[in-house]
């Protein structure tokens, strides 16, 4: 009788240690709205590379007993209303704890007032307009906003150019990014000459170049979307001659994106741009995330700014569960996002601000060149510590 009680106890032993065990396991389910179709579907395909190398390289940093469970959705492109009806589907149906992605402002724009009403935390890896931020307290950023690149252009435009024209696509980054350069080149003295909005995304640049041709600027500041836009953008620079004219190209860094450079020919050497990452810069980090980049998806593969904002956001992620071991909450979640610092990432050191919940980094004046045979963002000055210009301007939170 008594070995009987003796084997009952460890029985019960046995399977509340079971239960424990089952207990303990702890899946942090992960909402990842991307562009895995229709014309800009290379910029998702950055975001999800980014995402599964990171898992690749760190997943065994989670606590024991807790994994990520990614769940993907395609919005396709600019759709708002069905980024609106994903978001619905990964908060109502999947239970997602945390969502993540998203390339367009449209996009996020939709989806911000239900991570609100829902109390989900959404880290965005590229959106990047401005007022995203403010549009949920419980919205933080790890890409860039347009003005943090296109208001320091303006000011060191100023400084070498008399004239400049403005063309941008008609959509909030594009908007954002016209008015951040305007702002800052007229501050500086210059005069712009002329401003043109395009539709996104488009292929045909002929007729917007040939305006400003004709209206002969010393610099031509151009934002379009990253990817074939930008690649087709540069060939009709180059097709109308341009550069030949006498006029300078500038612009933020998605119209010379590191992945699509070597598509451009010719055309973009010279072209300086203002941006936050560079596969080219001489960071230890971004060595070492370019290196496995290559070793995991070829030699003549490349990261770009889009896989940069996706790769930190993904660590700002693991940050939180780890922290929480996995008990993830949507408060506990935004405090640890909100000053959130990683010195060492593949773009120099980044922090999000605790006030706006936005992006802080290093702006870098870059000049494409010819490297090693391969034409190449080279990295040439350094602004350090740069937060949101709109928000620093305006005041909003």
């Amino acid at each position: 009788m008594r070995g009987a009680t003796k084997i009952g106890v460890s029985l019960i032993a046995a399977l509340g240690a079971l239960w424990w065990n089952i207990a303990a396991a702890q899946t942090v389910k992960i909402g990842l709205i991307n562009t895995y179709s229709g014309p800009m579907a290379s910029n998702g395909d950055q975001i999800q590379k980014a995402v599964d190398l990171y898992m690749k390289l760190n997943e065994s940093k989670l606590p024991k007993g807790v994994k990520l469970e990614i769940i993907k959705r395609d919005d396709t492109g600019i759709n708002p209303e069905t980024a609106k009806r994903l978001a619905q589907e990964l908060i109502v149906r999947e239970k997602v704890d945390l969502l993540t992605g998203v390339v367009w402002t449209p996009n996020a724009a939709a989806i911000a007032p239900l991570t609100a009403e829902a109390k989900v935390p959404f880290i965005i890896m590229n959106a990047g307009t401005a007022m995203l931020t403010t549009l949920s307290p419980y919205i933080a950023r790890t890409s860039f906003t347009l003005w943090q690149s296109s208001y320091p252009m303006g000011d060191w435009a100023a400084k070498k150019y008399k004239s400049a024209y403005v063309a941008v696509a008609d959509y909030g980054p594009g908007r954002d990014a016209q008015d951040a350069f305007i702002k800052a080149f007229k501050a500086g003295g210059g005069t712009i000459v002329g401003a043109v909005r395009m539709p996104p995304p488009t292929s045909d640049f002929a007729p917007y170049l040939q305006r400003v041709k004709d209206a002969k600027p010393d610099a031509l500041f151009v934002f379009v979307p990253a990817g074939k836009s930008a690649t087709a953008l540069m060939k009709g620079f180059g097709e109308l001659g341009l550069s030949q004219a006498g006029i300078k190209l500038i612009g933020p860094g998605d119209i010379t994106t590191d992945e699509e450079l070597p598509n451009m020919g010719d055309v973009p050497l010279g072209v300086v741009t203002m941006f936050h990452y560079s596969a080219a810069g001489d960071r230890p980090a971004n060595k070492t995330f370019v290196a496995e980049w290559k070793k995991a998806y070829g030699p003549n593969s490349w990261p770009n700014f889009i896989s940069a904002g996706a790769w930190d956001a993904m660590q700002a992620i693991f940050d939180a569960v780890i922290q929480q071991k996995g008990n993830v909450t949507a408060d506990k979640t935004m405090a640890i996002w909100k000053g959130w610092k990683n010195p060492n990432s593949p773009r120099g050191p980044i922090s999000i601000d605790p006030e706006t919940r936005d992006i802080i980094q290093n702006e870098y004046i870059r000049e494409v060149r010819r490297v090693g045979g391969v034409l190449a963002n080279v990295e040439l000055e350094t602004i350090k510590a740069v937060k949101d210009p709109w928000k620093e301007i305006t005041g909003k939170k």
